[in-house]
């Protein structure tokens, strides 16, 4: 088995497969853990792929700068990617899993093709509770791929807003991911529950809730 490059971020280093559930109170905080994983990536020579919220590329264009990483050349080069959350995971206006597993898999694959060896990918996850999404398709989702990241290298923040999401959202959110990002700290996730039986258990979570009385037809 290949060892694989060690890969520091939130006061720990981050296992196989490197799936992780970061969960903030404020903007201020996520960056305050973020940008040093994002840097230390230039260092590296990975990739970095940003799925950030709308607005929030000049300021964080801005933040890279005040680190040194020269932005233009970082995305002429390909080094640096930084899109918009909603036009990538709700294209055509609407969630679709399947084509986000096909994404995600064209990202990892495009590696062995590149003279990056990993991507670290950033994901702000607030998209999902504008209204247009189906939280348990998301949550179905962040189990589902797990399969994919344990094939590949690469680095993956999902970034939840403590503030946006509710109490069993969140419950489910840390159970689909290896290890959890709390009060600024990284650490093996002791709630993670395998895919397979996770998916088992949303399954029958949904058919109880559908024969219960005043379920709808």
């Amino acid at each position: 088995m290949k060892s694989l490059p060690a890969i520091s971020f939130a006061g720990s280093e981050l296992s196989h497969p490197r799936h992780v559930c970061a969960f903030f109170n404020s903007e201020e905080e996520s960056n305050r853990v973020l940008l040093p994983f994002i840097c230390d990536g230039f260092t590296c020579g990975h990739k970095s792929v940003n799925l950030i919220n709308p607005g929030q590329r000049p300021a964080l264009l801005k933040r890279l700068r005040c680190e040194g990483i020269d932005t233009e050349e970082s995305q002429e080069e390909g080094q640096l990617e930084i899109q918009y959350n909603v036009d990538v995971y709700l294209q055509d206006g609407r969630f679709d899993p399947d084509r986000m597993l096909k994404k995600f898999e064209a990202i990892a694959n495009s590696n062995a093709s590149s003279k990056f060896p990993l991507s670290r990918i950033v994901c702000q996850m607030d998209w999902a509770v504008d209204g247009r999404s189906d939280l348990t398709e998301l949550i179905q989702f962040e189990a589902r791929v797990n399969h994919l990241w344990s094939q590949h290298d690469d680095a993956v923040i999902c970034v939840y807003d403590l503030a946006k999401f509710g109490g069993e959202a969140v419950v489910d959110i840390v159970r689909t991911h290896p290890m959890v990002v709390v009060g600024g700290l990284l650490q093996q996730n002791p709630f993670y529950v395998e895919p397979a039986i996770f998916l088992e258990e949303l399954r029958l979570r949904r058919a109880k809730r559908e024969r219960s009385p005043g379920a709808s037809d």
